[in-house]
C-alpha cells in the first residue's frame, strides 16, 4: 500500500516545491483531493520557457561536429541550457513546426534564439569555439529574452562559484598573469 504523503514527497521532489507548501495544500483541501492539490501546487511552480534554441545543421558539417563535442553534452546542464533548451532542426528542412524564422538559415551551425510564441529574436552564425560561444548566448539571450547571465557551465575547468559567465576563473587567471610583487 502506498502512504498518504508519498504523493506530497513526489511533488516536492519532481518540481522543488517546499515540503511544507505541499503539506499545507493537502490539510487544506483534505486526504483525497489533498494528494490531487499537493501535486498541481508542485506542477504550477515549474518555470515556464522563455526562451527555445534551434540549432540548424547539416550532415557532414564540421562545426556542427565540433559544437556537439564541446557544447552539446554540457549544454542541458547551463543555467542558459534550462532557460532555452535546445531543439535540432536540418538546414534542408526548413523551420521546425511552430517556429517563424525572420529569414532562412544558410550556413551551419546556425543558432536562432526563438521567443514563447516560437517568432525568432536572434541568432548567431557558425560556431566561433567554446570560448566565444557561451558569452555571445548569454548576451544574445539576455538582451533580448531576458536572461540573467552569471552561472558557468556545470563542468570543466574554472566551474567554480567564483567562475565567471564564460567558465573561466577570473581571479586565477589574473593572480597567473599578473607580475609578482616582491615582498621586501
Amino acid at each position: 500500500m502506498i502512504p498518504a504523503t508519498l504523493p506530497l514527497y513526489l511533488a516536492t521532489y519532481v518540481a522543488k516545491v517546499p515540503l511544507r507548501a505541499a503539506r499545507l495544500a493537502a490539510a487544506r483541501a483534505g486526504a483525497a483531493t489533498g494528494v490531487i492539490a499537493g501535486l498541481m501546487a508542485g506542477l504550477m511552480a515549474l518555470p515556464a520557457w522563455a526562451a527555445e534554441l534551434v540549432m540548424v545543421e547539416q550532415p557532414g558539417c564540421a562545426y556542427c561536429a565540433a559544437w556537439d563535442r564541446d557544447i552539446a553534452p554540457i549544454y542541458p546542464k547551463t543555467a542558459i541550457g534550462a532557460f532555452a533548451p535546445l531543439r535540432r532542426a536540418d538546414l534542408h528542412d526548413g523551420p521546425p513546426a511552430g517556429t517563424t524564422y525572420a529569414y532562412p538559415a544558410r550556413f551551419t551551425p546556425t543558432f536562432i534564439l526563438l521567443d514563447d510564441a516560437g517568432a525568432e529574436i536572434g541568432r548567431i552564425e557558425g560556431y566561433p569555439g567554446e570560448d566565444f560561444f557561451w558569452p555571445l548566448l548569454e548576451r544574445l539571450a539576455a538582451e533580448k529574452a531576458g536572461f540573467a547571465p552569471g552561472l558557468a557551465p556545470s563542468t570543466g575547468p574554472g566551474s567554480g562559484p567564483e567562475a565567471t559567465s564564460a567558465g573561466h576563473d577570473s581571479t586565477a587567471e589574473t593572480t597567473a598573469l599578473a607580475p609578482r610583487q616582491s615582498e621586501d
